[in-house]
């Protein structure tokens, strides 16, 4: 065989083509674009997963307060400061003013109105009074 059909045989196999190898990138883009996605969402879901967690924890904690003293607490900074109430036996919430911020970084919101209440994270858009707020009823 002579070296110009060697040489002619081995031009169309000796790398990658243009078109290869923006298919190549292309496939890598998209798969990204998947495992991204996928991620975000179930971040989104843990941080869900841990506020409502964290409702429950408080809402155990303003129970306990309101057996203590014999009434609901006026805030949630009474959980982890003594507001003066009767047989306070504080603090009820462990890790301070830090533990009473939902997973998004706002703090909870609580109302009682009286023998009951409701804790309030803003939920995933930060905004309270929307319709992804997570409560505790």
């Amino acid at each position: 065989m002579s070296d110009r059909k060697i040489e002619r045989s081995l031009r169309g196999t000796a790398g990658f083509t243009l078109v290869e190898m923006l298919l190549v990138v292309v496939i890598i883009g998209v798969l990204t674009a998947v495992v991204a996605g996928n991620f975000g969402k179930k971040s989104t879901a843990a941080r869900v997963n841990a506020t409502r967690a964290s409702i429950a924890a408080i809402a155990t904690a303003v129970d306990v307060y309101q057996m203590d003293t014999g009434r609901y607490p006026s805030s949630l900074a009474d959980l982890v400061t003594d507001s003066g109430a009767p047989n306070w036996e504080g603090p009820y919430v462990r890790g301070g003013n830090d533990a009473l911020i939902d997973a998004w970084g706002v703090a909870f919101s609580y109302k009682a109105s009286g023998a009951d209440y409701k804790i309030i994270s803003a939920g995933p858009d930060v905004q309270m009074g929307s319709a992804d707020d997570i409560t505790s009823r």
